[in-house]
């Protein structure tokens, strides 16, 4: 029975996968991630092509904007030299295995969108909420990755002209109000302190002390999921999508907010919306990347 590798690679570790036909999950590991990363990774990969010698299929979901046609990362800066690598082509040389690359939120939308919260549904949008933003289209079981590689940045939509300035460079970006960045924000400028420790709170003891009623946590909850129900009024609007489904970080906490979210979106609905938590954790990037090459 033949199977694929899936890899998620982030700006602190990568995870690697091998799954079945049946989607099972044969081998799962988590390493440091090191530069140079090609390099690295190869190595990885080719320990695994040797325990494992039925795979003939690699993935690879990565953090940055990427030329999913050619394999090649166009655009990522926090690691040194990722940028401009064909992926790809290198790969395949070096395996002589099928290898596809893709932006590591569009690989956890496809394991979302295939085998988790939004299977069933046609147009799906996958919100990744961590430290930063993320976003994934994938429409008709197939990920949307726009002109350039671009599609689905959804933390760049600028949500307040001329607000906070962005890493991007400009400045109101979604991100900028609706990540686990902005969350840490709000809490600094409210002052928001957990009674026991006197210390700030962290994003997940924000939306406890506010489901206790304390007021300056109520007060940076209400700002957070009023952006978040615009952001996902605006992309109904322009997509007439018909399942959002949100996770990441942030997500984990959700228990504490998740019912106050869906009154503050039903009002901005033009059309039925169905808005569901993801099913996968950190594992869904590692399996979208092996559904890169599963069809």
């Amino acid at each position: 029975m033949s199977s694929k590798i899936g890899v998620d690679i982030g700006g602190t570790k990568i995870r690697l996968g091998v799954i079945s036909e049946n989607r099972n999950v044969l081998k799962d590991i988590t390493i440091p991630t090191k530069l140079p990363v090609y390099s690295y990774l190869e190595n990885e990969i080719q320990k695994l092509l040797v325990e494992f010698p039925e795979v003939n299929g690699i993935g690879i979901g990565t953090r940055g904007m990427v030329d999913h046609k050619k394999g090649i990362i166009l655009y990522e800066k926090e690691l040194d030299g990722w940028e401009g690598t064909e992926v790809k082509s290198l790969l395949e040389a070096a395996t002589n295995i099928r290898v596809e690359v893709n932006n590591d939120a569009n690989c956890a939308a496809l394991a979302e969108a295939k085998l988790g919260a939004g299977k069933g549904f046609k147009r799906v949008i996958c919100l990744t909420i961590g430290t930063c933003l993320g976003g994934g289209f994938v429409f008709n079981r197939k990920v949307m990755n726009g002109a350039h590689g671009g599609a689905g940045e959804v933390g760049h939509l600028i949500l307040y002209p001329y607000g906070l300035l962005c890493g991007c460079g400009r400045k109101g970006c979604t991100e900028q109000y609706v990540s686990g960045t902005a969350l840490r924000r709000m809490i600094a400028e409210k002052r928001v302190i957990d009674p026991v420790t006197n210390a700030l709170v962290t994003p997940q003891q924000l939306f406890r002390l506010a489901a206790n009623g304390q007021q300056n946590a109520v007060e940076v909850r209400e700002r957070f999921l009023i952006d978040l129900a615009l952001v996902i009024s605006n992309l109904q609007a322009v997509l007439d999508i018909d399942c959002v489904v949100i996770g990441g970080g942030v997500s984990e906490s959700a228990t504490d907010w998740w019912d106050l979210l869906i009154d503050k979106v039903n009002p901005l609905k033009l059309q039925p919306l169905e808005i569901r938590r993801a099913l996968f954790g950190n594992e869904s990037g590692m399996l979208g990347a092996a559904l890169l090459v599963g069809d």
